[in-house]
């Protein structure tokens, strides 16, 4: 009998550090993330508060570059992706694990003038070179295919 699994995420949120590009042995290339997303609960007294959840996040490949190009802590970002458990061994041979998010398809979602830090933008980033526009509305969009703005 066949079954079914699915194993999406997506998450909307902000930028907690700078994103971390690194390449692997094999030469892909790796950008490390931390996305911080809130979410709103009730207390006791019937308050709204809001409370912030941290996911690591991984984008490979062409996207990694692009997001550890545009993107800068405070910056919103869409992910769609998978999550992927992992287990290892330290040194002094205690088990860890953890699960992360593998991004799939990053949107950026502030404008070149948008940042929650310093009211800066992608003005002083760009350092004057030309991209094109799937690059700039979202990693997951080529420069053929239609955008909806």
């Amino acid at each position: 009998m066949p079954t079914f699994n699915v194993n999406r995420v997506v998450l909307v949120g902000r930028l907690t550090r700078d994103p971390e590009l690194r390449a692997l042995p094999s030469g892909t290339n790796v950008c490390s993330l931390r996305l911080a997303c809130n979410s709103s609960r009730r207390d006791a007294d019937g308050t709204y508060v809001e409370r912030p959840n941290f996911f690591d996040v991984s984008v490979y490949g062409a996207a990694a570059d692009t997001v550890g190009r545009y993107m800068s802590k405070g910056r919103r970002l869409a992910v769609d992706g998978r999550l992927q458990w992992r287990e290892w061994e330290t040194g002094d041979e205690q088990k860890r694990q953890a699960v992360n998010i593998v991004a799939e398809t990053v949107q950026f979602l502030d404008g070149p003038g948008d940042h929650a830090d310093d009211g800066g933008g992608w003005d002083g980033e760009r350092g004057g070179e030309d991209t094109d526009e799937g690059e700039l509305a979202g990693v997951g969009a080529t420069a053929d295919e239609d955008l909806a703005f």
